[in-house]
């Protein structure tokens, strides 16, 4: 039986891989994360107008001109955006009646105001790009900012001193208590690394078993397989073989990432070495990060048991999937079903959300206790101090019994749904297996 049994978890794994749609599916995900992590080297490569140079003729009546190509050229160099010529005149007259659709230039008029010191008039023939706007725009307040100061006669010290945020210190009594910058990072970055990737793993998880199983029904080899193997075998076998595969996936998105991360890095002209270095220094300034912030100690606590629950709900999921797939006659019906899982994940997902705005919430801490959505809040709401180590601790054992209760009744059901081929009385039947020992 032990034999049958990993035989027909490496046949569940073989048919999910040994396939050329995962190979294509594969292939397709690998290059959409190398080009989004890419786009904008790729959209850089196509060229397009952006890349004109744009002519920008000043018309300067305040001896501004100097102040104005400096503060230009620093903000232009921020953005990276090379494509701009200043050039400095007296008369835009001229200019302003050659103006056309073909025109690479705008004219810039810097005038005097009583009220606001500066103020700029553009003249183009249409509605100049964002960023040349936006970088006229924080050049002239620049300038406004050092006229203004000029017109005082303010001191550094005093420029300093009013424009300057206040300065709100904190003092907390508690040893172990966390500030607002350290909850948010241990939060967001806990959504960031480990919810959002499981959020989409189990999602997949969920509608591939409800795919197996209901092609083995349609194609009435789920006789020949029960035939020659319990239903409990065939069952956990499915709900194995499902979860290897989404690790297995979550390793190749990871390595995509990687792969991603160096093309970046050797596209900006950086040896393959430097390229993996970089990598490196990146996750080194995060874990820098999390370790200055006592973030860092905290996660390492409680991630063994963050990873048996996050383990155990990938089983359950499996296990409430698998029994709503033996429940149906085709995928059409499995779709159906399935909504209301994918509604719990979404719920789930946006009370971990909301956990750092809503602190203290009883409402989203009740939910932390339910199995389903526990793996999504609980570990949200520990690392923002919300939730202690024994009370994660006790979440995770809420759920894995309600894993256990799932697997023992969701069996009964199972065995009835695997050979029925007919929605009359299903419930009936249903009803009356949970009865049964």
């Amino acid at each position: 039986m032990k034999n049958k049994f990993y035989f027909l978890i490496k046949q569940s794994l073989k048919k999910k891989i040994d396939t050329k749609w995962f190979k294509v599916a594969n292939v397709i995900l690998a290059i959409l994360l190398i080009g989004i992590l890419n786009i904008d080297r790729i959209v850089s490569f196509f060229g397009g107008d952006f890349e004109e140079k744009t002519t920008i003729y000043v018309k300067d009546s305040l001896d501004l001109f100097p102040s104005f190509v400096a503060s230009f050229t620093e903000s232009a160099s921020l953005l990276k955006a090379d494509n701009y010529e200043l050039k400095q005149i007296t008369e835009e007259e001229t200019l302003k009646n050659d103006l056309t659709a073909e025109s690479d230039y705008i004219i810039l008029e810097l005038l005097p105001d009583s009220k606001e010191y500066l103020k700029g008039h553009i003249i183009s023939f249409e509605q100049p790009n964002t960023i040349t706007e936006e970088l006229i725009r924080s050049t002239l307040t620049t300038l406004k900012t050092n006229l203004a100061i000029k017109e005082l006669a303010l001191t550094p010290e005093e420029i300093t001193a009013l424009t300057s945020s206040v300065t709100l210190d904190t003092t907390l009594t508690n040893p172990d208590a966390k500030t607002t910058e350290e909850k948010q990072t241990a939060s967001l970055g806990l959504i960031m690394i480990l919810i959002i990737p499981c959020f989409f793993l189990i999602t997949l998880l969920v509608q591939m078993i409800g795919a197996e199983i209901n092609d083995e029904k349609s194609t009435r080899s789920m006789e020949i397989i029960i035939s020659n193997v319990s239903p409990k075998i065939h069952f956990l076998s499915k709900i194995i073989a499902s979860n290897i595969f989404v690790i297995f996936q979550s390793f190749l998105v990871l390595g995509y990432l990687v792969i991603a991360m160096l093309i970046r890095s050797i596209i900006n002209h950086t040896s393959l070495a430097l390229a993996s270095a970089s990598a490196t220094n990146s996750l080194t300034e995060i874990i820098q990060i999390f370790t200055n912030q006592n973030i860092l100690n905290i996660f390492l606590k409680g991630l063994p048991i963050i990873l048996i629950l996050f383990l155990l709900s990938f089983i359950l999921y499996a296990v409430v999937s698998g029994v709503l797939a033996s429940m149906t006659t085709s995928i059409e019906d499995f779709q159906q079903l399935q909504a209301p899982l994918m509604i719990i994940l979404v719920l789930g997902y946006y009370l971990a959300l909301m956990a750092s705005a809503f602190e203290g919430s009883i409402f989203i801490k009740i939910t932390a206790y339910i199995p389903m959505l526990s793996f999504l809040i609980a570990p949200t709401l520990y690392m923002l101090g919300q939730l202690s180590l024994i009370e994660l601790l006790i979440t995770t054992s809420i759920t894995g019994a309600f894993t256990w209760l799932a697997f023992k009744y969701g069996l009964r059901i199972y065995k009835v749904g695997i050979l029925n081929y007919s929605s009359s009385k299903l419930w009936k039947k249903i009803f009356k297996s949970l009865r049964e020992k």
